[in-house]
């Protein structure tokens, strides 16, 4: 099959983080082809595409289109060539409408006078011509994130692009949104259309590609059919080592209650309860996982617990004492440890380096504070433990994190939450947007923090993920438990019956009906 894409002995060094994020890179991608590209935190997966999209010029390297060579310095060189690509944080404005967006800069006008109804209609024929339904007067800020990225999709096919860079697509999807996502890519790729699909999920790769190439430490390991390898294999040519893909987990040996929820009500932004009498207990040396589609009252049972979101009814007890007056400095003054799912806006100040976001809840430490002047060097030293035990790729004492991958993002959030040995942790998609060898490091941290006794809730979107984990596995819908499920004897049915709203007696029908 004839070539799309060609890049040859792609470099790029970054003098101030002292990374080489590309070297000496070699890319091929076949016309009408789904290719995969994977690799580690870091690996230079996303500096490879920037490169090819105009945001970052190499050092040096050619590219070639079609088998020619050409130069591109900026989007708009690689929007004129015909690609376009949709960003792991979308590029919208949430304040606009659907078509407005999608139309952004292309708007038809008359005389200067925008034309609001044939920008409608044209974003409506170009959702039908390729099957992706949307509404285009809706406000890009009311939908939810699946349908945000089926806009971004729109806007680069409104713009002629024929080779489409998916960077990390999947990382804020749930799992039915990813089921959506795939369809789409396959449909767009049998209608002609050359797909990138930058990822870390190893099972997306086998479902979605038609090859993959694998990059580690800004190398390219190699290119595979998707056919001719396994999860296994790739893992290995990832991560340069064998991974384990299921962790062992000891029996679980709960002590006494660290955490309770009693009854507890949450409004979510619009005023509308989220969370409705809901009653939960986390005990000490104990993974409770919270599974649920996403949508359901998890944002607004986390930050409630975390103290960022007040409550409109019941109470909160943390090591025995009720907590609903405290704000969220107190709580992890006692003992609570969060890791958001969004790093981006919550997670982490951009703005600051990466040793004022390590400690941002410590600097008042005797530790890291004499009589009001922070100790640089104990903080220097601090950060660099941190970024050696969770393997920060890019990450300096002092440095900038705004550089930094997203997954080593999630990276400098969960070694700050986990490094101070808390009692209560709240893990909240702890593993999205990571590698396997980082998901494989992060579990095992959480059962490291379960086993020195610490109670955890893990709210996660990934079946797997809390059902590996857990040791009991509550399922919310519509902002109340919908049943409660021993994680040794559950199963994928049984969870996936309550997360529809189905109840214990259906699943137990459902099993035995099953047997029969």
């Amino acid at each position: 099959m004839a070539l799309a894409l060609e890049m040859k002995g792609i470099t790029k060094y970054f003098p101030s983080s002292d990374v080489l994020a590309n070297n000496n890179v070699d890319f091929t991608v076949e016309a009408g082809e789904v290719h995969a590209l994977v690799g580690e935190n870091g690996a230079g997966k996303t500096t490879l595409m920037n490169i090819l999209y105009g945001l970052v010029k190499p050092d040096s390297g050619e590219i070639f289109l079609d088998g020619n060579k050409v130069s591109i310095g900026h989007p708009d060189d690689a929007i004129r060539l015909g690609i376009g690509m949709v960003h792991q944080h979308f590029k919208l404005v949430p304040s606009f409408t659907v078509a407005q967006n999608i139309m952004l800069g292309i708007e038809p006008s008359t005389f200067g006078v925008l034309r609001q109804r044939d920008e409608n209609e044209a974003v409506a024929r170009l959702a039908e011509q390729y099957g992706l339904p949307v509404d285009p007067t809706a406000h890009v800020r009311d939908l939810p994130v699946g349908m945000q990225q089926r806009v971004e999709i729109l806007k680069v096919l409104q713009r002629e692009a024929k080779i489409l860079i998916l960077d990390e697509p999947t990382a804020v999807l749930t799992p039915q949104e990813v089921g959506e996502l795939i369809r789409i890519v396959r449909n767009l790729s049998k209608l002609g259309y050359t797909i990138i699909f930058i990822t870390h999920k190893l099972v997306e790769v086998m479902h979605v590609a038609d090859r993959v190439s694998v990059m580690r430490g800004g190398r390219m390991m190699g290119t595979k059919k998707v056919s001719d390898t396994s999860i296994p294999e790739l893992a290995r040519m990832m991560v340069g080592r064998e991974v384990i893909l299921q962790l062992e987990k000891p029996e679980a040996r709960p002590g006494e209650v660290v955490f309770e929820a009693k009854d507890v009500t949450v409004a979510s932004a619009s005023g509308v309860p989220a969370v409705l009498n809901l009653s939960l207990q986390v005990r000490e040396g104990e993974i409770l996982g919270v599974a649920g589609v996403s949508g359901n009252g998890q944002t607004e049972l986390v930050e409630a617990i975390a103290g960022m979101r007040p409550l409109d009814g019941g109470k909160l007890y943390f090591l025995g004492k009720e907590i609903n007056r405290l704000d969220v400095y107190q709580r992890r003054h006692l003992g609570m440890a969060h890791i958001p799912e969004d790093r981006i806006q919550v997670g982490l100040n951009l703005e600051a380096n990466l040793d004022e976001n390590l400690i941002v809840s410590r600097y008042k430490l005797p530790r890291f504070n004499r009589m009001g002047f922070l100790l640089r060097r104990a903080i220097r030293d601090f950060s660099a433990s941190i970024i050696e035990k969770f393997s920060i790729a890019g990450a300096r004492p002092g440095g900038s994190i705004a550089t930094l991958s997203g997954g080593n993002m999630q990276k400098v959030v969960v070694g700050r939450e986990l490094s101070g040995n808390p009692k209560f942790i709240i893990a909240n998609q702890p593993t999205r947007g990571l590698d396997v060898g980082s998901i494989e490091f992060v579990h095992q941290t959480l059962l490291d923090a379960r086993a020195e006794g610490a109670g955890i809730l893990l709210v996660s979107v990934e079946l797997d993920e809390i059902m590996s984990l857990s040791d009991r596995i509550v399922v919310l819908y519509r902002g109340q438990i919908q049943g409660e499920l021993d994680a040794a004897t559950a199963t994928e049915e049984e969870i996936g019956i309550l997360m529809a709203g189905g109840t214990l007696q259906e699943t137990a029908r459902s099993m035995k009906a099953a047997a029969s």
